[in-house]
């Protein structure tokens, strides 16, 4: 676990592996006054020749704790499993026969900014993307439900009624979101605008939404648990009618998608039949600051735009916060762009965002936020419609319709990427699928280069090389590089965790659409939403 970046610098530099590397350095600069302490446990990723719960993934737990570790979860996303284990054993757990590759746990940030910005608050974004219009056809997203791997989502105001079921991956163990992310982003993709007479609600107010929190009231996550959540959704996509993953986060890899753990596991997810919606990141503009997952050229990766508060697109412009590509490949990201500056939607009352953020705040139920998170969550919405209408589409076939029918912007500052058009995209007829000779991903890559600018780094604050950070950790990085993970299909074995009941309830939507106007008016202009730049880097690389 990790403290996500704050905007002046990491406010924790080091994932789990990288923490015991930290833990390593500081005793060589005492070495002459101190003893040398034992090796640091390590958490890491270990696939393994063969299925989940083969004779050689025992065979290898077997072996993780003869040296001195444990198993923690398994993956059968990864064919694998994450584990415990002392620094020092990672080059020999390497070598077991059955191991395809061990790959490091690794950081993950949402893509979400509060205050960062003194726009004028804007709740035109369902008219901006036509959704209000395929509500007038009668899309509203009903029968689809949205995976919103997050920090939860309160069932509460304008999400009342529309969680089907909730499961928490950390270890607070209460479904409540104590961060504040999670809720904003639902509430943009289904919130059904009972605390603004329909005023305010998101861009598919009939689809509902499925909790997966894997991060607490300090909003840091894992890689590890982004993975348990993404097995989650396929091994029970069928039992909650799951047909789209929101991913309202991501971290600053420089490796190819091609040997990116993370990468893989949402191409699985994505060839399981489920669309990934994928947040850009928040790199301002910067060439090349795409995160991943957004970096993979299967999922739907979204950009934010700067609506201006009004319907029209002449105005708008890329948000100044969104990232841009080209990736590590060469992939011209992202996908689509959908607003995300300044956007109204649903508070978590007592959060920690609500409780440090209060100028963002808008009346009892509503916030403002930008990010490259909450556009991810319109375009989720978008997907939702789409499938409503036309449940036998895969997911290359929504991706194919969201990108052919999005419309030009006024101003695109370095970026081809158009604004989704979600009538547009549910009222085409196209057959045709998105991605096309791409090639799927196979695991692996640099610990560095996964890390990004969470690099471990040395005592004078410059990146260690690879070499230099394998040799402290007596680490062999040659299993990174493994093509042996060949992209098929995943096989679906059952997850084995415990499910928990959620909880239902709240009458349907009933609101009347939105008009605009009255969001547009001086009441949001003033002073008091025009605060101070949040500093936070929290949300900063949180799409």
């Amino acid at each position: 676990m990790q403290q996500v970046a704050r905007h002046g610098g990491p406010a924790g530099p080091f994932s789990r592996l990288a923490a015991g590397a930290a833990a390593a350095m500081i005793a060589a600069g005492l070495a002459s006054a101190v003893p040398a302490p034992r090796s640091p446990d390590v958490t890491v990723l270990v696939s393994v020749v063969g299925s989940s719960g083969s004779a050689a993934e025992h065979a290898v737990a077997r072996a993780v704790t003869r040296l001195g570790g444990a198993v923690e979860r398994q993956f059968s996303l990864i064919d694998g499993f994450a584990a415990r284990l002392p620094g020092s054993a990672v080059a020999s757990l390497s070598a077991v026969p059955g191991v395809r590759w061990v790959s490091p746990d690794s950081t993950i940030h949402l893509e979400g900014q509060y205050g960062q910005d003194s726009g004028v608050a804007s709740a035109a974004y369902t008219d901006v993307t036509r959704a209000s219009k395929a509500w007038s056809i009668g899309d509203t997203g009903t029968g689809v439900s949205v995976a919103v791997i997050d920090t939860g989502v309160n069932m509460t105001g304008d999400l009342a009624g529309q969680v089907v079921h909730a499961e928490d991956f950390t270890t607070e163990q209460n479904n409540q979101d104590s961060y504040g992310h999670g809720t904003f982003v639902a509430g943009l993709i289904a919130g059904n605008g009972a605390g603004s007479s329909g005023a305010v609600k998101g861009v598919a107010p009939g689809a509902k939404i499925v909790s997966l929190k894997i991060a607490g009231a300090n909003g840091l996550t894992d890689v590890t648990r982004v993975l348990e959540a993404l097995e989650w959704v396929v091994a029970f996509k069928d039992v909650y009618r799951i047909r789209v993953v929101n991913l309202s986060l991501g971290f600053p890899s420089h490796q190819s998608y091609l040997v990116d753990p993370l990468d893989f596991a949402v191409e699985r997810v994505w060839n399981a039949g489920v669309v990934v919606v994928a947040a850009a990141g928040n790199g301002n503009n910067a060439p090349g600051s795409i995160t991943a997952p957004g970096n993979d050229p299967f999922v739907i990766t979204a950009g934010s735009s700067n609506d201006k508060t009004t319907v029209t697109l002449d105005d708008d412009q890329l948000a100044g916060f969104s990232s841009v590509g080209p990736t590590v490949d060469g992939l011209s990201k992202p996908d689509v762009l959908a607003p995300g500056q300044s956007v109204v939607s649903s508070r978590s009352p007592g959060s920690w965002i609500d409780t440090t953020y209060p100028s963002s705040e808008i009346g009892s139920r509503y916030a403002r936020g930008s990010g490259t998170s909450f556009s991810t969550a319109i375009t989720a919405g978008a997907a939702a419609l789409v499938l409503q209408r036309w449940p036998l589409l895969t997911p290359d076939q929504v991706k194919y319709r969201l990108v052919s029918t999005a419309r030009a912007i006024g101003g695109t500052n370095s970026t081809r990427a158009r604004a989704i058009d979600a009538y547009g995209a549910a009222t085409s007829v196209s057959l045709l699928p998105a991605n096309l000779g791409v090639v799927l991903g196979s695991g692996g890559g640099s610990l560095q280069a996964t890390r990004g600018v969470l690099c471990v780094r040395a005592p004078d604050g410059t990146c260690m090389s690879d070499v230099d950070v394998d040799a402290l950790l007596n680490f062999d990085e040659s299993q990174y590089f493994s093509n042996i993970w060949a992209g098929s299909l995943w096989l679906g074995t059952q997850w084995l965790g415990s499910l928990r009941p959620s909880t239902l309830t709240g009458s349907q939507w009933a609101g009347s659409q939105w008009a605009g106007s009255q969001w547009a008016g001086s009441q949001w202009a003033g002073s008091q939403w025009a605060s101070a730049p949040w500093a936070g880097g929290t949300w900063g690389y949180l799409p």
